[in-house]
């Protein structure tokens, strides 16, 4: 058998493996909660990435079909409805462990996402990036579809040598179609690092508002920490104004450690409704859960609901990947029909979605108890569930 023979059946193979991973009907796993169901399978993994992306496919270079631009993980996606189809800006880490985006598409939104042609070209910025990661789509009211995402570059002040201390950024992109992007200046704040940077999606009060998360390390939040809310006149010029805690860390809680701002948040009937990510330490390292709440409709700021503690929090094979026990979300699609699909990654690894409704949302917001803060108010919590119950 010659070389181009050998070279043609293992490229036949790949593009058929490809096929059959892209083209699999996703399946459903009832959950006893009844809060969401989750899938059978992620809705993307790394080898969905187009062959064209990762191997040269030309015989006379590559002789032996070797991969050239390995992709170690697909996680932390952005995501919304554009021109009908469901659209993810899908974070994607090359073996190098640099990130880039890229635009995955799908008529169900829960299985046969394909990426576009090419992964997104990101304007150039000064300094320039030397990794990206965690982008939240927000269509907004002025017409412009915003990126916000986290860049990274070395600390210029760190010590000699050091060669892992960084500063976060929020950097801003806008685009009218997915594939051609403006660069925005990064946003600017009183604190030293923004990551997790969720741009509201209309105006208040004539200003852009921002859920901010200040911290003072690349890591560590310091002595503040939470999520914030800030204001900004002119996105060109992104200074946030005004900048307040809605959202602070709490002793004993899920997020304890951190928290930040998910995806941009859903105007329902009763206020609008967020889903965030809270962290805690364990013996076994950091621990990532999801959890939701809901800001009054007329005053973003003030918090009227909050259930105790996660919404979702990794289970079974989640729990293994790069970053383990970790599930964390940067995208959420609602319907018409009133279908709400979240989309979330598991362990920096792979990228899944749960489905729930709107109505199932705000049901549970709002009729789950708070956290009282103490055992003795949780017990009380399921004692006064148990009475209700026996009054039947």
């Amino acid at each position: 058998m010659t070389n181009n023979q050998n070279f043609n059946i293992r490229l036949a193979a790949l593009r058929k493996n490809q096929e059959l991973l892209t083209g699999k009907k996703n399946t459903p796993v009832p959950q006893d909660h009844g809060l969401y169901l989750r899938y059978a399978d992620p809705v993307i993994l790394p080898g969905h990435i187009p062959l064209e992306w990762r191997f040269d496919l030309n015989p006379e270079t590559n002789p032996l079909l070797l991969e050239r631009i390995g992709v170690n993980a697909v996680f932390n996606a952005g995501a919304m409805k554009f021109r009908g189809k469901y659209c993810l800006a899908v974070r994607v880490e090359g073996w190098d462990r640099k990130s880039y985006f890229a635009i995955a598409e799908s008529e169900t939104g829960i299985d046969g996402f394909r990426f576009r042609q090419r992964p997104i070209t990101l304007p150039p910025n000064d300094p320039p990036e030397v990794n990206v990661y965690d982008m939240r789509l927000v269509a907004h009211e002025d017409g412009y579809i915003y990126g916000v995402y986290c860049a990274e570059r070395k600390d210029p002040d760190a010590p000699r040598g050091d060669t892992s201390q960084a500063i976060a950024a929020a950097a801003i992109v806008r685009s009218k179609d997915l594939d051609n992007w403006e660069r925005l200046p990064d946003l600017i704040t009183k604190a030293s690092q923004q990551r997790n940077v969720v741009l509201h999606p209309v105006f208040v009060d004539g200003r852009y508002c921002l859920y901010t998360r200040p911290q003072s390390g690349f890591i560590e939040v310091g002595s503040g920490g939470g999520i914030g809310l800030g204001f900004v006149r002119d996105m060109t010029n992104p200074v946030v104004t005004d900048e307040r805690f809605i959202q602070p860390r709490r002793y004993h809680t899920i997020y304890e450690l951190k928290n930040g701002l998910g995806p941009s948040p859903i105007l329902t009937k009763e206020g609008w409704l967020h889903l965030a990510h809270g962290v805690r330490n364990t013996a076994a390292g950091l621990r990532y859960t999801l959890y939701v709440f809901m800001t009054a409709g007329d005053d973003i700021s003030r918090v009227i609901y909050q259930p105790a503690g996660y919404f979702m929090a990794p289970q079974g094979a989640e729990r293994i990947g790069d970053v383990s026990n970790v599930l964390f979300s940067c995208g959420w699609i609602p319907d018409d029909d009133g279908r709400l699909l979240i989309y979330y990654a598991s362990s920096d690894t792979r990228l899944h979605v749960a489905s729930t409704t709107l109505e199932q949302m705000v049901d549970y917001v709002k009729n789950t108890p708070g956290d009282g803060g103490f055992s003795s108010t949780s017990v009380m919590n399921i004692n006064n569930l148990i009475d209700q119950n026996l009054s039947l």
